[in-house]
């Protein structure tokens, strides 16, 4: 089968790429004698030229042919199928080739075609009406070197209907430049290429001979209009071209073809007999292994029933005494289990609403376990809530709500209504209605439901004075569908307390406000801005809009509010990624702090919680900020306690040194210091001045020149605005 495939596949695969490459090659050629084509039209239309085929027999233009030799005769540069061409002048009896002018006997003693004497030629290429004709592949002799070529002859002016014309121009394409298109084809495959016209003439053949081409085509064996086909050990490819009607025709060697199938045969043959050995290997083992627990489990029981009662008895009935006590005992247990079974529903029923289960039979299968009878496929589910308790957490109000909830569940039953339902939270309960019957009526079933809870709700209320507040999903059409409803009626019942409804609200009622909350994308690049900045203010300003215009502006539905506090809680995250952040430890809880925010809180909630986590980012961003900032005074400061004595040190220089705006630097400096740049470089100049001045070393011009500066006069007017008295005079204040 693998050989069989293989041979498919190849073969599939070789007559596609058979198809491609002889598709693209009739393309380019195609294109090619497009161009030939257009070639002689241009001839046509040239001024030069037509004024050279009206003139009269007796007048001889030869600045004319000149001027048409030299704009005309130089299309052979941008197509190889022009590079031998000529223009054959009835008038004139004059022929043009790109570079000269020939008489057609000297023309033919150069350049002509085997076995066509000068009288045919002559007769049959230039006196006679051409209309984008082709001669066929025939043998030429160029300048005494033999080739074979194909010929393009056009009468000119276009329109020449008579038996002769005034101009015929003749384009000789070698079959060498026609082959170099089809090497990909010969060269691919070692087979064979041969193209012939709507009449059978050959026009390019490589990789055979004529003969093999005739016999080929005339075989009845061979299809002609078949795109592919085997024909003797060859796959033979076949296109036909809708243009010119030339047939394209390519054989692929069937030894080509086999060799990657039979390396997979070869291939397959050694992995099939490899495989039957590990299969053997395989089937022992796992006789082994299937014979091993029964060998095991009976050494097993005689370990814990006792080896005494094993060797008194054989082993069937040592095994079957003993299984049938394990039945015994294993009743003992289904008892047990069916005292636990209201358990086991209630872990079913959440499992159910859950969506912890994935496939009907699994449902079912957990619902026969649990002894609960599942009839039919659809039904409702929906959350009864107790109200009166919400943020209500005492050890005495836990009781009560338990209570509570014992006394709805029972209050339910007592209706007689086939329902299901399970506690969810201390103050909930999930109620599961199924159908009645199949194909029930869905609007009478939904009011048969809103009945039962007005009448649950009106029991309830009159005997032990309690409020419910009930939210329902839409109809589930299969099992599998329980967890959604459950979802659409927690929606509802957050909607209704959202909205301060009152009775039973539906699923379909809760979606009725759908306003498309406001979170601009503008406002969350600002928020990111800001905080990343650490502007706390501006941060909570822009929150408390977002928060305001959705509560004011709009009443958002559940699910847009949910979308709201999704996308905030998305923007949080992902300015937590941020690169400006990642460094810091505390990042993680952070994180946590957004995710665990709940979107069924109340906004102003949720803008609180906001306002915590923005104020903990930017008090890092203000430490970090300050660090920075520290670090940044202390490399100035050392690079001016260094560089103070050099007289080009300025603020410009500084700023390059930290690399930081100058203007930054400047603020930065002062806010931290006190005081300017300049102010604390010539304090460091003066307190090294002090300090020379006190070893009297050195004169007052000299110790100017060693603190930086240009001038005297200018380190005395300095050194007198900061100390209140002259170099000089300190100096002898110093000295006595």
């Amino acid at each position: 089968m693998s050989y069989l495939t293989s041979i498919s596949v190849t073969q599939s695969i070789s007559i596609e790429n058979g198809v491609t490459q002889l598709q693209k090659s009739q393309e380019i050629l195609e294109r090619r004698m497009a161009e030939v084509e257009g070639f002689t039209r241009q001839l046509a239309v040239n001024q030069e030229l037509n004024v050279l085929m009206n003139e009269s027999e007796n007048e001889t233009n030869v600045y004319g042919i000149w001027k048409t030799m030299r704009n005309v005769l130089t299309f052979g540069q941008t197509n190889d199928f022009l590079q031998n061409y000529y223009i054959y002048l009835a008038n004139y009896n004059l022929i043009l080739t790109p570079g000269s002018t020939y008489r057609p006997e000297h023309y033919y003693s150069n350049f002509n075609y085997k076995g066509l004497s000068l009288q045919d030629w002559r007769k049959e290429v230039l006196e006679t009406t051409h209309r984008s004709e082709i001669k066929p592949l025939s043998d030429f002799v160029s300048r005494g070197m033999q080739t074979s070529v194909i010929t393009y002859m056009q009468s000119l002016p276009l329109d020449s209907f008579n038996d002769s014309s005034p101009a015929v121009a003749v384009v000789i394409i070698d079959e060498k430049n026609i082959s170099s298109l089809l090497s990909g084809l010969t060269e691919r495959y070692g087979g064979w290429v041969h193209i012939s016209d709507a009449k059978g003439n050959t026009i390019v053949l490589q990789g055979s001979d004529e003969q093999k081409m005739v016999k080929m085509l005339d075989d009845p064996a061979f299809d002609k209009n078949k795109v592919s086909q085997f024909y003797k050990d060859d796959l033979v490819v076949t296109t036909r071209s809708d243009s010119n009607g030339w047939v394209y025709q390519t054989g692929i060697p069937q030894d080509i073809l086999m060799e990657n199938a039979n390396k997979i045969k070869r291939i397959s043959i050694q992995i099939t007999g490899g495989t039957l050995i590990i299969g053997l290997i395989a089937g022992l083992v796992l006789a082994y292994r299937n014979s091993a627990p029964i060998n095991r489990m009976l050494s097993v029981m005689k370990e814990q029933f006792g080896k005494e009662e094993a060797s008194e008895r054989n082993e069937f009935d040592f095994l079957s005494g003993n299984i049938a006590d394990m039945i015994t005992k294993n009743k003992l247990l289904e008892s047990e289990l069916n005292r636990q079974l209201p358990l086991v529903r209630d872990a079913f029923l959440k499992r159910l609403i859950a969506g912890e289960f994935k496939t009907r039979d699994e449902i079912i299968s957990a619902a026969k376990q649990a002894d609960i009878s599942m009839n039919q496929d659809t039904g409702y589910v929906g959350i009864v809530q107790i109200n009166g308790y919400a943020g209500m957490d005492s050890v005495e109000i836990l009781n009560e709500l338990s209570a509570s909830r014992l006394l709805l569940k029972q209050t339910l039953a007592d209706l007689g209504v086939d329902v299901l339902m399970t506690d969810m939270g201390s103050d909930k309960v999930v109620t599961l209605f199924f159908s009645r019957e199949e194909g029930a009526d869905k609007e009478q079933e939904a009011a048969n439901i809103t009945q039962t809870m007005e009448e649950l709700a009106q029991n309830v209320f009159n005997e032990y004075r309690i409020t419910i507040l009930a939210g329902f999903g839409d109809l589930f059409t299969e099992v599998t569908e329980v967890s959604l409803s459950y979802d659409q009626a927690k929606q509802a019942l957050e909607y209704a307390v959202y909205m301060n409804k009152k009775g039973i609200i539906w699923s379909s009622e809760a979606q009725i406000e759908n306003t498309t909350y406001y979170y601009p994308l503008d406002s969350e690049q600002r928020l990111i801005s800001t905080i990343r900045a650490g502007e706390l203010e501006e941060a909570e300003r822009i929150v408390r809009a977002i928060i305001a215009q959705n509560m004011e502006q709009r009443e958002l539905s559940i699910e847009m509010k949910h979308q709201l506090v999704g996308e905030m809680k998305g923007t949080f995250l992902k300015l937590l990624d941020q690169k400006a952040f990642t460094e810091y430890s505390e990042i993680e809880s952070v994180k946590r702090r957004v995710i665990d925010i709940g979107s069924s809180e109340s906004l102003e909630t949720i803008q609180n919680e906001f306002f915590d986590i923005m104020e903990e980012l930017c008090g890092l961003i203000a430490n970090k900020k300050k660090d920075i900032h520290i670090q940044i005074i202390k490399q100035i400061k050392d690079y001016t306690a260094k560089n103070y004595s050099d007289t080009e040190l300025t603020l410009y220089r500084v700023a390059e040194q930290v690399e930081r705006p100058e203007k930054y630097i400047s603020q930065l400096f002062k806010e931290v210091t006190g005081v300017n740049f300049s102010d604390h470089l010539i304090k460091v100049r003066m307190d090294q001045a002090i300090i020379l001045l006190k070893e009297n070393g050195l004169t007052v011009d000299e110790i100017a020149v060693r603190v930086g500066y240009n001038s005297s006069h200018s380190f005395r007017r300095a050194f007198k605005r900061l100390m209140g008295v002259s170099p000089s005079t300190y100096r002898q204040s110093v000295d006595e």
